[in-house]
């Protein structure tokens, strides 16, 4: 009778929390990455804006959102939300409060990437008749995604990383099954080893990606 392959010291149990926990880390991460995106993009134009209310707008949200603690953050929205009449899934706060404060970082990023533009090149848009608008959308922006591309990827394995705190307030993302598999079958060498792998080859796959995308807009330059 053949033998059964068995995984050592309980890698059986801890796999199959670890591979749930994984996919809701990564949609996790990908929705709130993407709302950041969004959500930065206008806030930097907000930044860059001539209009005086715009720029102040702008810059006292990323002021608030990057001194507060995001875990303080996850806190405030889970269970304030709830007191003030906003009811959401757990899932959809968590992701919603890291898009929110991601989005402040984001935004930094893209204005100074912005900067790295000559001003003459907006001078000539405008002198072409391009509206504001047009002049971020067909000349500044493309230009300045190219030096924007490591510290995007920055952000991203930042916001990567930080759903581990999501356990805090009681996502079963990861870390929180990772938490609950060492409670229950009292593996905690195995079960913290094999989720620092799994998020090491996270951000290791980040990293190459961004290194790729950056390769491939240096050939356009």
């Amino acid at each position: 009778m053949p033998r059964q392959l068995a995984l050592p010291g309980g890698l059986e149990h801890t796999l199959g929390p670890l591979g749930h926990g994984l996919l809701l880390t990564l949609a996790m991460t990908g929705l709130a990455f993407a709302g950041a995106l969004v959500l930065g993009v206008l806030l930097a134009v907000c930044r860059i804006s001539p209009v005086p209310p715009l720029r102040a707008l702008g810059t006292a949200y990323v002021t608030v959102f990057r001194n507060i603690p995001l875990l303080v953050l996850l806190v405030l929205f889970v269970f304030g939300l709830p007191d003030v009449g906003l009811l959401f899934s757990l899932f959809a706060t968590v992701t919603l409060t890291m898009a929110l404060y991601w989005a402040a970082f984001v935004c930094e990023v893209l204005r100074a990437g912005i900067r790295t533009v000559p001003v003459g090149q907006a001078e000539a848009a405008r002198a072409l008749g391009l509206t504001a608008g047009q002049n971020i959308r067909h000349v500044i922006l493309p230009q300045a995604l190219r030096s924007m591309v490591q510290p995007l990827a920055g952000v991203f394995i930042g916001l990567a990383l930080s759903t581990s705190l999501a356990a805090a307030v009681g996502v079963a993302e990861m870390t929180g099954q990772a938490e609950f598999t060492t409670l229950k079958y009292d593996q905690p060498l195995t079960t913290f080893a094999a989720t620092t792998v799994v998020y090491v080859l996270i951000t290791l796959t980040s990293g190459l990606v961004a290194g790729q995308i950056e390769k491939r807009v240096a050939v356009r330059r």
